[in-house]
């Protein structure tokens, strides 16, 4: 557990990193760089503890599928608070299919 929670941090910084500068697109290009690097320093402080815990109890594979279904529901969120952005019924199958593919990574597991 302490691997997804600090899995749950790390991609709320990296969602930030990435996407937080397109509601500040009158700020120059040079400054959203410096400004996402500086806010991915978090990220990685998170990131790299949860892989390490959880590498043993996860296989890699499994740590990055963990990573990027974080990913997903981390961003669901920040589109639709953040920027806005309302969720369509397209998006809602896509994700469905993904979570489809976390259970077969999973398979046989518990």
């Amino acid at each position: 557990m302490p691997t997804v929670v600090l899995l749950l941090i790390s991609n709320v910084f990296m969602t930030f990193a990435w996407y937080g500068h397109l509601k500040y697109r009158s700020a120059p290009l040079a400054t959203a760089v410096v400004m996402s690097w500086l806010i991915a320093f978090g990220e990685y402080c998170f990131q790299v503890p949860a892989n390490r815990l959880g590498y043993g109890q996860f296989t890699a594979y499994q740590l990055k599928i963990i990573q990027e279904s974080i990913t997903l529901a981390v961003f669901v969120v920040f589109a639709y608070l953040y920027l806005g952005e309302a969720m369509r019924w397209n998006h809602v199958a896509s994700f469905v299919c993904l979570l489809g593919a976390v259970g077969f990574a999973f398979w046989g597991r518990f």
